[in-house]
């Protein structure tokens, strides 16, 4: 074996070695709310249950390790004692891998991912309707690991009240670990399908993706386009241009002779098996074309 002493390494070559071994890892999708209202949403792997009897959640919003900034999400519960933590299944993973963009302070992470926010009955930031299990949150206490980059925040949050949907439990409304089909974080770009393992989502960009609400109507409303696809939509930096749309029809012509007659339904079909390969720029070129 190979042995090592975390103080002889970087914080950045340390912080992968503990993601890449200690996984996989539930997920957190926490939603919160600033002093002034405004809603934030983003997720964290440092997370896990801790108690039933008072009902205890923890999760950790580290500092970074690039420049030892802190996140939105711990910033505002700190001030407001208050979050929603929101379970992630397969449905919704690439919208929550897009909210985990730097988007600036103030930016609704929801209306950039593409979801929904339901009212919360007890706490006042919103639940992500989208997932099938939500629990109402109230902070009990921050504890700061460190000041340094990397340095984790645990935070405390006792459950006072959550929701299931009908749609994962059974008769004896007992939770069918299959129906909800959660997804787990890993190390690098892994993560985990709890019933069919790993598979791979690109982190988002260090640039800012464009985001659901900034898409055309015919495609964040698409009846075909499902909320994974325009995750992967909403990941781009920018929209191609007139010219390269124009380029890109002359190359899938003979593919796709009548291209031009299509409607947005056909050419949504299409843009879903660009996307099952990873091919996001094409899928946007046929999706604008």
């Amino acid at each position: 074996m190979i042995s090592f002493d975390p103080k002889d390494l970087s914080t950045g070559k340390l912080h992968g070695y503990l993601l890449s071994a200690v996984a996989p890892r539930p997920i957190a999708f926490a939603s919160t709310i600033d002093a002034d209202g405004n809603p934030n949403l983003s997720p964290f792997s440092f997370f896990n249950v801790f108690s039933a009897n008072p009902p205890i959640l923890i999760f950790s919003p580290a500092r970074r390790v690039r420049d030892n900034s802190v996140k939105h999400t711990l910033e505002n519960v700190e001030v407001t004692k208050e979050v929603v933590i929101n379970v992630v299944n397969y449905d919704i993973v690439q919208q929550m891998s897009l909210s985990s963009t730097e988007y600036a302070k103030g930016v609704n992470e929801f209306d950039k991912a593409g979801l929904t926010m339901l009212k919360s009955d007890k706490v006042k930031p919103f639940r992500v309707a989208e997932s099938p299990v939500q629990f109402e949150c109230k902070v009990n206490e921050i504890i700061k690991l460190g000041e340094e980059g990397g340095a984790g925040n645990l935070v405390i949050c006792e459950v006072v009240k959550f929701h299931i949907t009908e749609e994962v439990l059974d008769g004896n409304n007992t939770i069918i670990q299959e129906k909800l089909d959660l997804v787990a974080r890993a190390g690098g770009d892994y993560y985990n399908r709890a019933k069919k393992g790993f598979f791979e989502i690109p982190k988002p960009l260090l640039s800012l993706g464009i985001g659901v609400d900034a898409m055309p109507d015919e495609v964040k409303n698409s009846m075909i386009l499902t909320g994974n696809d325009l995750g992967m939509l909403g990941n781009i930096e920018r929209l191609p241009t007139k010219k390269e749309v124009t380029e890109f029809l002359k190359e899938v012509s003979e593919r796709y002779p009548n291209i031009k007659e299509m409607t947005h339904r056909e050419k949504h079909k299409i843009a879903r098996n660009y996307l099952s390969y990873g091919d996001v720029v094409s899928a946007w070129k046929l999706l604008l074309s």
